[in-house]
């Protein structure tokens, strides 16, 4: 597994684990004592890392190539998922998968970001960045959502829509400003999780729920760290100390009140382990979705409404 750069001290160690395990395995050498005292080491200067981590390191592990993806976590997740394609406009667009899938025996509407684990699967997905035909298929699907009256599960990981010529031919910030319209005022519950990259109105596009949940190291942006220095500084080179001023950590995000809760992921990233991350998002969409059958539609309509038009607001005088 690809190791992140702040991570390398721990590479190094573990290393050195495995070769003085190597050497303790001939009758002449017992370091039993001194691999207790490595391992023991390299556990603490794990926990070292992992409780203080920057805001740039957070980034790397938000987008670590192998983070769990939203088609992977819906197979995990939920039973019996089937895969729906298209807009019924102009195609289908592999940086949104959408499909149908059962929890507990209740349908469920599945609607998520896509990225690729290798060049191959990225060039494919598009790097996760959605066009227009994306978004209209995930409203497609919302809409079915609606009449069959099924919960609606978003994922968000993108590092923003896609700005391409051809994705603004076809109407990007109209599909956008669509979907942003058209989910306030959905008749069933939308609950999203930022599984790993958050990225302005291309997350907001499937991100207008009425509970919004962060992994543990997702971040969530209204632009990449990178372009925000490009913007204010001038050079992209310094987007770790825009990075630091942009409050996109989930702790920042819970803290401003627009994610409702933050998810644990297993020590060091959900990229170790993605049946355990699987297992522990479906434990909070479970009791999540048991809360809102004991509301009804115009509540679950008007809590939406109400948590989205009190973000930003300003009090005059203070």
């Amino acid at each position: 597994m690809k190791s992140l750069e702040f991570e390398e001290p721990i590479v190094e160690l573990t290393e050195k684990i495995n070769q003085l395990r190597s050497l303790s395995g001939s009758e002449a050498l017992d370091l039993d004592s001194e691999i207790a005292k490595a391992e023991k080491k390299a556990d603490q200067l794990r926990k070292e890392i992992y409780t203080n981590l920057t805001p740039t390191q957070v980034i790397q592990i938000s987008r670590h190539p192998n983070r769990p993806d939203s088609l992977s976590l819906a197979n995990l997740i939920f039973e019996d998922f089937i895969e729906i394609h298209g807009d019924r406009q102009f195609g289908d667009d592999p940086s949104i998968i959408c499909g149908l899938g059962k929890l507990k025996g209740q349908s469920i509407a599945i609607i998520g970001h896509q990225k690729g684990h290798d060049t191959k699967e990225n060039i494919y997905r598009n790097f996760g960045m959605p066009n227009p035909e994306g978004y209209r298929k995930a409203l497609r699907v919302m809409y079915l959502a609606e009449k069959f009256n099924m919960p609606i599960i978003t994922f968000i990981d993108t590092p923003g829509a896609y700005p391409g010529l051809e994705a603004e031919e076809r109407g990007q910030a109209e599909a956008i400003a669509r979907n942003l319209r058209e989910m306030i005022s959905i008749r069933v519950p939308i609950i999203t999780i930022v599984i790993g990259e958050g990225g302005s109105g291309g997350a907001l596009g499937i991100g207008v729920a009425n509970k919004v949940f962060m992994m543990e190291y997702s971040i969530y942006s209204v632009i990449s760290p990178e372009g925000c220095a490009s913007i204010l500084f001038r050079d992209a080179k310094l987007a770790s100390k825009a990075a630091d001023n942009l409050k996109i950590t989930a702790k920042d995000i819970e803290g401003l009140g627009i994610a409702d809760g933050i998810i644990k992921e297993p020590f060091g990233g959900a990229h170790r382990d993605w049946k355990v991350t699987a297992e522990t998002i479906k434990k909070t969409i479970v009791k999540e979705l048991a809360a809102y059958k004991k509301r009804d539609t115009e509540q679950i309509v008007e809590e939406r409404y109400a948590k989205f038009r009190q973000m930003g607001q300003f009090i005059e005088g203070k």
